[in-house]
């Protein structure tokens, strides 16, 4: 059977006996799972000793599915092996590892994933390494929030379908893995920005960023980094500014408050609901616009809405 390894990796600044103890209670781990967020009224049961061999967390939920871990190996302050059980959508067994090691005055957290698929599914094979690669950078991120300052910048609200549009925005096209994005969108605005003054054009308004189209091979973004335009607002045949705009129309929306560095729960929470509602997407591109900027408020106090178009 095809079979796929996901490894990922993370520092932080606590020692390997804090970062362990953390991850190898399962009463934690609903407070930074990459998959619960979306699914926050999933039903989970956890052994009453959360900390052994043989400790088990399970989840059912709508959106997540069903399914369960078991501590197999326990190695204090240097690894934790662990079986994955899904058992909805559809059953299979990966074998899952967190590795501690010394980093400097902190610690290297890597996590694993091994498993496989049935031949007539080979061709998910990388999709899967690049989802679930995803989704362990979010909960690699979130973990280190806890760990360092014992709180994770992130909550998400699901507004589901809502009006949007008209919308007309106009900036830099870029192009970035994603765990490039923030640094590269930051690049590209300052481009933006020296265009848009360019173009004596204010940029006192919502900043906004298109997602035109995702590279699945390696997680790559290619968007437009810009701001909002008024309905009469044009753009100078010379300017190297972008035009893109959407028509009236249905999206889901999903709010995000926090930090940027967790923007991908946001995002991943709406994919993961259009999915299971089987809502059906306009080819259009998504987008999401900023209500407020890091200079105004607290990062915790970010908000971000992220707009899905629907036909």
């Amino acid at each position: 059977m095809p079979k796929y390894h996901i490894d990922r990796s993370i520092t932080v600044s606590v020692p390997p006996q804090q970062a362990y103890e953390l991850l190898a209670d399962y009463h934690s781990w609903s407070t930074w799972s990459p998959w619960l967020i979306s699914d926050p009224q999933a039903q989970v049961t956890i052994s009453d000793n959360a900390t052994s061999i043989g400790s088990r967390y399970a989840w059912e939920g709508e959106i997540t599915g069903q399914g369960e871990l078991e501590h197999l190996q326990l190695t204090p302050n240097r690894s934790i092996a662990d079986e994955l059980r899904f058992i909805k959508p559809f059953k299979a067994i990966c074998k899952t590892n967190f590795f501690f090691e010394p980093s400097g005055s902190g610690t290297k957290i890597r996590w694993t994933m091994d498993g496989s698929m049935p031949w007539f599914l080979f061709f998910l094979v990388p999709m899967i390494r690049t989802m679930v690669g995803l989704d362990y950078q979010r909960g690699l991120t979130m973990i280190k929030d806890l760990l360092e300052t014992n709180a994770i910048p992130s909550k998400v609200n699901i507004h589901g379908k809502s009006d949007v549009g008209p919308v007309r925005m106009a900036g830099i096209v870029g192009f970035s893995p994603m765990e490039g994005i923030g640094k590269a969108l930051a690049d590209t605005m300052k481009q933006t920005d020296e265009a848009f003054r360019q173009s004596g054009m204010s940029i006192d308004k919502p900043m906004v960023t298109v997602y035109t189209k995702f590279r699945m091979k390696d997680a790559g973004l290619h968007f437009i980094a810009g701001y909002l335009l008024g309905d009469n607002e044009q753009i100078p045949a010379s300017s190297p500014l972008k035009l893109w705009s959407l028509p009236a129309c249905k999206a889901f929306r999903v709010e995000h408050i926090g930090a940027y560095r967790h923007l991908g729960n946001a995002w991943s929470v709406a994919n993961q609901w259009v999915q299971c509602k089987k809502m059906k997407q306009l080819r259009v591109g998504t987008f999401e616009i900023y209500r407020n900027t890091p200079d105004q408020v607290p990062e915790e106090d970010l908000r971000t809405d992220i707009y899905l178009p629907l036909k």
